[in-house]
């Protein structure tokens, strides 16, 4: 049988050569791509070494806010943001704090108008703020996020690799966080209990 592209998903090709059906994307599973939001520095970067500049653009393709004991900081409530980067590499960045405030009020207007972050293109910026309560004041930065149409025709491409997809961070997982919103997010500690689990 000889394989067409209507044989083909939006997000696969045909390798030239032997003629293999491969994503176009780069997900090793439960290991995405880290970038990083530096609220000390008011930067991003990749993997914490890499430095990129104080504002980041990209499409969500998946996402937890969730409140939890991680990373060593104690519970706090977080944003982990799944999306394909420049290198077509599923990537995954995490805000705390007021950030994730922040994020919820971009939420909010896309609901309404019956979009998700999986439908816009989102830039983070970095903003400073400063805390006089303490001498020497203390800086800080919190990301705000402000938001632009979709390439539609993408966007139903990265749809469709997301929902193909186990797509979640191994090491942020734990089996008592507090989820508030979801969306294309696998959870193997909750999928893996026996159907007669209380």
């Amino acid at each position: 049988m000889t394989l067409t592209s209507f044989n083909l998903k939006t997000y696969q090709i045909i390798e030239p050569i032997n003629g293999e059906i491969l994503s176009k994307y780069k997900y090793l599973e439960g290991h995405p791509k880290q970038y990083r939001f530096d609220a000390k520095e008011g930067k991003f970067n990749i993997n914490g070494s890499v430095k990129l500049t104080d504002t980041f653009t990209f499409q969500p393709v998946a996402w937890r806010i969730f409140e939890d004991d991680i990373m060593q900081m104690g519970r706090k409530k977080w944003a982990e943001i799944f999306f394909i980067d420049d290198k077509n590499c599923l990537s995954a960045m995490m805000f705390h704090g007021w950030s994730v405030e922040n994020l919820f009020k971009l939420i909010e207007p896309l609901y309404y108008d019956d979009l998700t972050l999986a439908d816009v293109i989102i830039t983070a910026t970095a903003r400073k703020k400063e805390n006089t309560k303490i001498t020497p004041k203390g800086v800080y930065y919190i990301a705000e996020f402000s938001y632009a149409g979709a390439d539609q025709a993408l966007t139903k491409e990265l749809k469709e690799f997301a929902s193909d997809h186990k797509i979640y961070r191994a090491e942020t997982l734990t089996e008592v966080a507090d989820i508030k919103v979801a969306h294309n997010f696998y959870n193997p500690l909750l999928n893996a209990l026996p159907d007669n689990a209380a």
